[in-house]
């Protein structure tokens, strides 16, 4: 991609996180043809130094000075950026600082994306090491949900047992709401108590070496009713059936449309408003998407996750994800804990 007087300076942290490893606050890549720079300052030097070995370690201290020095003694001319990661105040000092054109293009950003949307051997286990994490501190919780507990104790002993078991932190703010708190996509836990015949769900990810997981359970405490029987097969018919679609040379539009048209025929499709799913890796939402606007066609080493769900203002909702490599001929699922509706 990059030509002799050509240079990447690659800035967003999960970028830079993607190409060296390395987890950081501030810092700069500077790629060149023949040579990558890995810029950080005086506190990350020493870890820099002992954990990165695909670039040169640099240390700075103003980073700008720094980078025109390595623009000088490689021959540099011209500087891709990533235009969809920076402000337009950096940018604006990146042109007034540095000793060479700017290119803000979607070249870098787009190649970089690229990348990242097929997961290597070592990238996929990673991820598969933080689902196994996650699904251990759920099965552990789901000993403590009874009646009178809260949802923020549920999130609470989740986030304990996920960084217990070996996660560098929660994957992102854990969902555990109960009752009529469950038709909410995205419900924050609080201090409502599991009442006997709710609906809990979870949605949970841990962090593990960078790489994120996700997972959704929908479980029921105590007397359940017909309607909330009939709606959790519904949701899990459409989502056995989306992984079922899932293998490369389909688009995420596909997936998506297997699941939407399974709820819309049962008479529901008002009530599932969001994505099928989305990619996931050192993000917890990335490329590709799977939704009616999923262009994008599925390859072989590809992540995504296939979470349809049937949500009924101020009734409870349903919801059932797994995280998912797709392969040449299907899906091989991350999770390993069954589906059917589990009634506590």
């Amino acid at each position: 991609m990059l030509k002799d007087n050509q240079a990447a300076l690659v800035t967003d942290e999960i970028s830079i996180l993607y190409f060296t490893g390395f987890p950081h606050s501030e810092g700069y890549l500077l790629i060149t043809r023949d040579n990558s720079y890995l810029l950080v300052d005086f506190r990350y030097i020493e870890a820099a130094e002992n954990t990165v070995k695909s670039s040169k370690v640099v240390i700075f201290s103003n980073a700008f000075d720094t980078v025109n020095e390595l623009i000088s003694a490689n021959n540099i001319g011209e500087i891709l950026l990533e235009s969809d990661k920076i402000t337009v105040s950096t940018f604006k000092s990146m042109q007034s600082s540095l000793n060479a054109d700017l290119n803000d293009s979607d070249l870098l950003s787009g190649t970089i994306q690229q990348l990242r949307i097929v997961k290597s051997s070592d990238e996929i286990e990673k991820l598969k090491a933080a689902q196994n994490i996650a699904e251990k501190a759920y099965l552990e919780v789901l000993n403590i949900v009874k009646l009178g507990i809260t949802e923020r104790q549920i999130a609470l002993e989740l986030e304990y047992l996920m960084k217990k078991n070996g996660a560098e932190k929660i994957a992102f703010d854990l969902i555990t709401v109960t009752g009529k708190k469950t038709s909410l996509p995205h419900g924050v836990p609080g201090d409502v108590e599991v009442k006997d015949g709710d609906f809990v769900t979870f949605d949970i990810g841990a962090v593990y070496e960078g790489y994120h997981s996700d997972m959704t359970r929908t479980v029921a405490v105590g007397n359940v009713s017909d309607e909330q029987r009939e709606i959790y097969n519904i949701v899990l018919k459409a989502h056995l059936a989306g992984l079922e679609a899932v293998k490369a040379g389909v688009s995420g539009f596909d997936v998506d449309k297997v699941c939407r048209d399974i709820i819309k025929d049962a008479g529901y499709g008002d009530f599932f408003g969001h994505g099928t799913g989305h990619g996931v890796g050192l993000e917890i939402h990335e490329e590709p998407r799977v939704s009616p606007k999923g262009s994008t066609i599925l390859k072989s080493g590809m992540i995504i996750t296939v979470e349809p769900g049937i949500y009924l203002p101020d009734k409870f909702g349903v919801r059932i994800e797994d995280t998912v490599l797709v392969t040449e001929d299907g899906y091989e699922t991350f999770a390993h804990i069954p589906k059917e509706l589990i009634i506590l």
